[in-house]
């Protein structure tokens, strides 16, 4: 799978355009953007919290043990415009506060249960906050969240070699094989 392929695929499944996908596309650093906002070693975690409770370990690897949360630093300072920068840094808070207004925790003390029921009600309102914003809107902070949380992991090693199917390149070409309902996705075309 290349990465034109996964954008669009990550793109389908959080129902708006890949944020910065235009600069990971051509594999360049944003020059306006070089060193970014400043990512604590706790906003780290705060994040790989979230993308654990988006893709949680079960037979496979969580998005925890990919690091996601290094990942969307890297990406959020390398590839995000500095607009993008401050609403996805501003989201941490955002998300942190609504855990409390829901649950009277914090979203890093919250039960697993409370963190996922959390984030489906974010996910709603990022849904329908792409359906109703209009093209000069900035995009909602949860949807960069989930975007860079599914990118990191299907791209990550842990993601690529343990959640799907995967043959090292350089590998033979095979166009006929065998799919069974169930099976993995392929990690590599």
């Amino acid at each position: 799978m290349d990465r034109r392929e996964l954008l669009k695929m990550i793109a389908v499944v959080t129902g708006g355009a890949f944020i910065g996908g235009e600069l990971l596309l051509s594999g360049c650093k944003n020059a306006d953007t070089i060193g970014g906002v400043i990512f604590s070693t706790a906003d780290i975690s705060f994040l790989n919290e979230v993308g654990e409770t988006i893709l949680p370990a079960t037979s496979s690897p969580g998005a925890k043990a990919a690091n996601v949360g290094g990942f969307m630093k890297v990406m959020v300072n390398d590839i995000y415009e500095p607009k993008d920068q401050a609403i996805f840094h501003e989201g941490i808070i955002k998300l942190n506060d609504a855990c409390k207004k829901a649950h009277s925790v914090s979203f890093m003390d919250a039960t697993a249960e409370q963190r996922a029921s959390l984030l489906i009600s974010l996910d709603k309102e990022a849904k329908e906050y792409q359906e109703n914003k209009k093209k000069e809107d900035p995009s909602h902070y949860f949807t960069m969240m989930k975007q860079l949380t599914l990118l990191g992991y299907f791209t990550s090693k842990e993601g690529a070699t343990q959640a799907l199917r995967y043959i090292a390149v350089p590998g033979k070409y095979n166009g006929d094989l065998p799919y069974k309902k169930g099976d993995k996705a392929w990690a590599t075309s």
